[in-house]
């Protein structure tokens, strides 16, 4: 594989202020022809997340043709999962309802915060989401005891499919978590079937984290990018599976690095794959973990 950076598609600037900064965690929704929809999340004054989307043409990406005024999910009242912030997870679409993953935050005291995933679902063409439940669908367990994130969901073989950050253990500091990707499945995706399977284990010199995953199914093959952090930084990583649930880390070809300048030569993460017209693109974001906007990429033809 060999991406060709295509550039900045939208980085906040104050708009609203519940959108003071950042636009991270990219996750895409194709609209009709050419429109599609870009899900992110933001950051408003006190560091809060919120999940807001804009919409583009793929032919004249430097126009931005909507951007929301208010945010999809928030967080949620002060107590609750989400009450530090809510990031977006996946996206996904069944039947006349859209599912909306996403990680709740909360802070912490010993450790820097405890985090789960909720669902928030919207019914018909009107884009308005509403939380399933005040609790999370996945919180800690005897599986995942410490902290659970950023999961991507689809509906494959009558299955809702996830994968998700879990950390191993915590200790005193970011370095020490030892944070994975796992497998889960639901019948309804709403309960879900945790057995502990890790899907991308830890595995690169001085690497404490992998994250974000974002999971494309083609040919029978299951092809995962995700983020891969070692360090303070961020670089994209690249994997396969035949059945879904233990993949092959395959980062030597993954074929994107930071750059050499601008805005995202220090780091880059959270990617976002998807196919137009028989090419493929990904979403992705840089220095500062999406402080500095979505960028995206083409993969070159062989």
């Amino acid at each position: 594989m060999k991406w060709k950076k295509l550039g900045v598609l939208f980085c906040p600037e104050s708009n609203y202020d519940w959108m003071w900064s950042h636009s991270s965690n990219p996750v895409v929704e194709a609209l009709e022809d050419s429109l599609y929809r870009i899900y992110f999340s933001c950051r408003d004054k006190a560091n809060r997340s919120s999940i807001g989307y804009f919409e583009f043409d793929i032919r004249y990406p430097e126009k931005l043709l909507f951007l929301s005024k208010n945010p999809l999910v928030s967080p949620g009242r002060p107590g609750l999962f989400d009450d530090s912030g809510a990031s977006m997870g996946s996206l996904v679409s069944f039947g006349t309802k859209k599912y909306l993953y996403y990680t709740g935050w909360n802070l912490s005291v010993l450790v820097p915060w405890r985090n789960s995933i909720g669902l928030s679902v919207s019914n018909g063409k009107k884009l308005e989401f509403i939380k399933y439940s005040v609790a999370p669908v996945i919180d800690r367990s005897e599986i995942d005891p410490y902290s659970v994130s950023y999961p991507w969901v689809i509906y494959d073989e009558n299955i809702w499919k996830m994968w998700y950050g879990s950390n191993l253990h915590w200790g005193e500091n970011h370095q020490d978590m030892e944070h994975v990707i796992k497998y889960a499945q639901s019948i309804d995706g709403i309960h879900w079937d945790r057995k502990g399977d890790i899907a991308i284990p830890l595995q690169l010199p001085g690497e404490w984290g992998v994250s974000k995953p974002c999971v494309l199914k083609e040919n029978g093959i299951y092809r995962m990018w995700y983020s891969s952090r070692r360090g303070d930084t961020y670089r994209i990583g690249y994997a396969e599976s035949s059945d879904g649930i233990r993949f092959i880390r395959k980062d030597d070809v993954v074929g994107i690095d930071v750059s050499r300048s601008d805005w995202d030569s220090q780091m880059i993460e959270y990617p976002c794959v998807f196919d137009h017209n028989n090419q493929r693109y990904m979403l992705y974001n840089g220095n500062g973990y999406g402080r500095t906007g979505v960028g995206w990429a083409v993969l070159e033809q062989d």
